[in-house]
């Protein structure tokens, strides 16, 4: 066996595929550092901008005095108490309207978003009760306070507006936890009322995620956006949406049976606003051309080897050579077409950059196949069966939840094919023959010459 050119043809043809797939590695790399860069963009128009949002609020928080008398030593003495009560809403309706701009810098683009923001909430006077027998109590003065996640965002502050009466907003949500926001001073007679209608409405500018705590015992989040690749995320997904090529609408709902929210505002306690659950929404990014060609470059093992494997045929029923160099040129170049797509996608698309790809790849092999072929026929074959291969490839790449089927499809193809074109091919015969001529090469002093 080991003197059989065909065993030696078939090590030097995986020795080629193994050898090729350095450049494939180098390949993976490159596309992951222009991945980064991308990246980069994005955490820049971060940092110049604002970050992601996450919006607590409206409540009221009322700081509050306890004194108490207790015994020690048989002597009465006052201990005194401070913390915050929260006076969450009964009901919470929070409406946006979003557009989404795309930021360049470079060859490489980013989004920022801006959204105009309406609050409505009722607050109930009964949540204000509670047993304080024995306590002497103080209250200061109450505000309401909204909390977001990078206050340099803010944009346009309407005036805050409880029971039809104007007061002022003020930066800073003046919370522990809740520090970065608006809040504004109001009376203590107001909340004397039986019920507190408040409203208002927010400028905010955001990258990424815009978030909103259901703070109500029922709340209603609603969004308009002109983006159209929203990513549903959080501890909620909306009850109702609707996504169209030029943005999407959706809706959230929640109670604290389902969120138990109330829990979470417990008097005296800090807000950890990153545990608090959030209806959200990401502006993301579609699958972008760095995602699509890394999925590509996967596929290259696939289409390298039915190369290999066309020319190995050919040569097994024709009589033909091919010399394990062209061979290798030959994969070259199909390394090449996937370096080729990634340039050429950062700047006319993924789609467009694979059509113009393919046909500069087939071109180039189909000339230089010509030459290796002996004939413009058998080369126009080849190229022509290279773009219907590059055809199916990229329609792997779209049917991302049809790809094992089709490409089970392409291998029990290709293996059907090979079946049916060497079914009458005599393997001891052609390694017989390919031994003879071994044996007269090595009387010619020729011994190691693989190809003729």
């Amino acid at each position: 066996m080991l003197k059989s050119t065909l065993f030696w043809k078939v090590m030097t043809l995986v020795g080629c595929m193994l050898l090729l797939l350095i450049p494939l590695s180098m390949l993976s790399s490159l596309i992951a550092e222009r991945s980064s860069y991308r990246d980069d963009v994005e955490q820049s128009l971060r940092q110049s901008t604002s970050g992601p949002q996450m919006l607590v609020g409206p409540l009221i928080a009322i700081p509050v005095t306890e004194l108490t008398t207790v015994l020690e030593d048989k002597k009465e003495v006052k201990k005194e108490r401070r913390f915050i009560r929260y006076y969450l809403p009964e009901n919470l309706v929070v409406s946006g309207k979003q557009a989404v701009e795309p930021r360049r810098i470079g060859i490489y683009e980013g989004q920022i978003w801006r959204t105009d923001l309406t609050f409505s909430a009722t607050f109930n006077r009964e949540m204000l009760e509670g047993n304080n027998e024995g306590v002497e109590t103080h209250t200061g003065t109450p505000y309401v306070v909204l909390s977001v996640g990078d206050s340099r965002g803010i944009g346009k502050v309407g005036e805050l507006e409880i029971n039809g009466k104007a007061f002022p907003l003020e930066p800073g949500g003046n919370l522990r936890g809740l520090e970065q926001g608006l809040h504004a001073e109001v009376p203590p007679t107001l909340l004397d009322s039986d019920k507190l209608n408040l409203r208002f409405t927010l400028g905010l500018m955001g990258t990424k995620q815009l978030a909103v705590v259901p703070l109500g015992r029922n709340s209603q989040f609603g969004l308009t956006s002109n983006w159209p690749h929203p990513n549903f995320v959080g501890d909620f997904l909306p009850q109702e949406r609707a996504l169209t090529p030029k943005g999407f609408t959706a809706g959230w709902q929640s109670t604290w049976f389902a969120n138990n929210l109330n829990l979470s505002f417990a008097e005296g306690s800090r807000i950890v606003v990153e545990q608090l659950p959030a209806f959200s929404v990401t502006v993301a990014n579609p699958v972008d051309q760095y995602q699509l060609t890394d999925r590509a470059v996967k596929y290259a093992v696939l289409l390298i080897g039915l190369t290999f494997m066309s020319f190995f045929l050919l040569e097994t029923l024709t009589g033909l050579r091919v010399h394990p160099m062209q061979y290798l040129l030959v994969g070259l170049s199909l390394v090449m077409f996937y370096l080729v797509l990634l340039a050429l996608s950062e700047h006319i698309g993924f789609n467009a950059a694979w059509l113009l790809a393919s046909l500069v790849c087939a071109g180039i092999n189909g000339f230089y196949l010509k030459a290796v072929l002996n004939g413009w026929k058998i080369s126009l074959m080849f190229t022509a069966g290279l773009l219907t291969l590059e055809a199916i490839l990229w329609q792997l790449l779209q049917s991302e939840d049809s790809a094992l089927l089709l490409g089970t499809g392409i291998l029990l193809a290709a293996l059907s094919a090979i079946m049916l074109l060497t079914r009458g091919v005599d393997w001891y015969s052609v390694s017989r023959k390919s031994i003879e001529k071994a044996t007269a090469a090595t009387e010619d002093a020729d011994r190691f010459r693989l190809w003729k």
